[in-house]
């Protein structure tokens, strides 16, 4: 029972976490079935069906909101469920000697990316009228390559989505997480199919499923109003770090390092994490003064 309470709880802040930026709740949640012992099959698949309630209350919230723009998401799911389903079918073909190395691999550099990305001081492109819409023949790969990435990972949707996005600089931050949140639910569908035509539902622990799906239902529509509210920088520095170190044993494991390689990779990486965050605090006081205060 307790573990199901800690389970809710970090369904709950995960989706907090991922309504706000964006990403993060299916590697948020996959490493945390990983480090329970779940298989990373069985990790990634009780993650999105998870997220096939926590994607459609998401995805409800923001268009109530007015944070989705439709033109991206239609361009942008239905490549991306097929991504998944494939992506879903070939993780569950993997054994999982085979298959944990390689999802922790990918969690770790999405940890990484995420880290790097809220830390560092960088200005994101503000919308202009004349550069125009994204094309679909930009959008539709992404949602694709994103979609294969999220199943066979657990997550990658939002890291890859949201940032491609709003890297861009062709819509604005706030419909940028709409968008990738409400487009999440049909790639969410497709990683489904394909983990339950690849496994038996038996397989899956109705138990954790619940408590990350209850915990997330929560969590959605507060996570939809607080996109304008919360410091986004701080709050992805620091989850982007807690992704990175806790997949660190099993990714080092995987590539034949050493105990005492580990142990200084923790220590450093502790101290790249606390000065991310830190970094981000600075560069969001920076920001702060640098906003016009009304007369």
């Amino acid at each position: 029972m307790q573990k199901l309470l800690v389970l809710g709880l970090f369904g709950l802040i995960a989706q907090l976490i991922d309504g706000t930026l964006g990403m993060a709740y299916g590697v948020t949640t996959t490493t945390l079935l990983l480090t329970a012992g779940a298989a990373p099959a069985i990790a990634s698949a009780t993650v999105h069906l998870a997220e096939i309630g926590t994607t459609l209350a998401s995805g409800t919230a923001h268009w109530r909101f007015g944070n989705v723009d439709w033109r991206t998401v239609g361009i942008m799911a239905a490549p991306g469920a097929i991504g998944a389903f494939v992506g879903a079918v070939v993780l569950s073909s993997l054994s999982a000697e085979i298959a944990e190395p390689w999802i922790a691999a990918i969690l770790f550099f999405l940890g990484l990316y995420i880290l790097a990305r809220f830390s560092r001081r960088r200005h994101t492109p503000q919308p202009k009228a004349d550069q125009g819409r994204l094309r679909a023949i930009f959008l539709a790969p992404l949602g694709a390559f994103a979609g294969l990435i999220d199943a066979m990972g657990g997550g990658g949707w939002g890291p890859i989505g949201t940032s491609s996005l709003l890297s861009s600089g062709r819509l604005e931050p706030r419909k940028v997480v709409g968008s990738i949140d409400t487009s999440e639910f049909l790639v969410t569908l497709g990683a489904s199919a394909g983990f339950l035509i690849a496994l038996s539902f038996a397989q899956i622990n109705v138990g954790w499923l619940v408590a990350l799906l209850v915990g997330g239902l929560i969590a959605a529509p507060i996570a939809a109003w607080l996109v304008r509210k919360l410091p986004a920088r701080v709050l992805g520095a620091a989850v982007g770090g807690l992704i990175l170190v806790t997949n660190t044993k099993t990714f080092g494991e995987a590539v034949g390092a050493p105990t005492e390689v580990l142990v200084a990779a923790y220590v450093v990486l502790i101290g790249v994490w606390l000065a991310a965050i830190a970094s981000a605090i600075v560069a969001l006081r920076r920001d702060g003064r640098a906003v016009p205060q009304p007369a």
